[in-house]
């Protein structure tokens, strides 16, 4: 599946994305310089091992006021895709580890733009801890391995089972958002109902399947 023909808005993720790794740089700046933690740990601790923070822009469709002031150009970026339910930065850091696990919603599907990755460990690489095997930082969802690249956005279905790693010499960031999936109009639907009713019945008067 091409992903910029199924989901135009990766472009413009992509495009955009120095000014939002602009923005998140200045918020780690002015959490250090103000002695200030803007990251919260994610709250289902049972599922990752290590340190696993959040900064929201969007939590279910709510816009968290006080964050989006602080990052005007991702919110008016984040805000530009259709659907989108759920939208903010995700720290991953060195030597954490999200267990297998499964989404919340099978009405989304989740992005993730890269921002801050680490460097290559070789050390690492093909480490392996229980089903994990991998090389320093990713996500496996199902059967596929993705490794964030700054710059670069990718679309997955997060009821899928999936993990993810840092085993690198930094934190990991990335933007993270949730949007709707697309849902045919009510006449393809009916039109897609008639044609399997109209195969259905071909099958019963000895006709081929496709």
């Amino acid at each position: 599946m091409d992903q910029y023909a199924e989901f135009p808005f990766l472009k413009s993720l992509e495009d955009s994305w120095e000014d939002v790794l602009e923005e998140l740089n200045n918020l780690l700046y002015n959490e250090s310089e103000n002695n200030k933690s803007y990251f919260q740990a994610w709250h289902e601790v049972e599922i990752y091992e290590g340190r696993w923070d959040v900064y929201g822009l969007y939590a279910f469709g709510e816009k968290l006021e006080n964050n989006c002031k602080r990052c005007p150009k991702t919110t008016s970026l984040v805000e530009s895709i259709p659907g989108m339910v759920t939208a903010g930065f995700s720290a991953l850091a060195p030597e954490t580890h999200i267990r297998p696990h499964v989404g919340y919603s099978d009405s989304v599907l989740r992005c993730h733009l890269g921002l801050i990755t680490p460097k290559p460990c070789p050390e690492y690489d093909r480490r392996a801890t229980g089903t994990l095997t991998s090389d320093t930082c990713g996500i496996r969802v199902g059967d596929e391995f993705h490794h964030w690249v700054p710059g670069k956005a990718f679309v997955f279905d997060d009821t899928l089972e999936h993990e993810a790693w840092n085993w690198g010499d930094r934190t990991r960031f990335i933007l993270l958002i949730d949007f709707k999936k697309k849902i045919a109009p009510p006449t393809a639907r009916v039109m897609d109902s008639k044609s399997m009713l109209a195969n259905l019945l071909s099958r019963g008067k000895g006709g081929a399947a496709p």
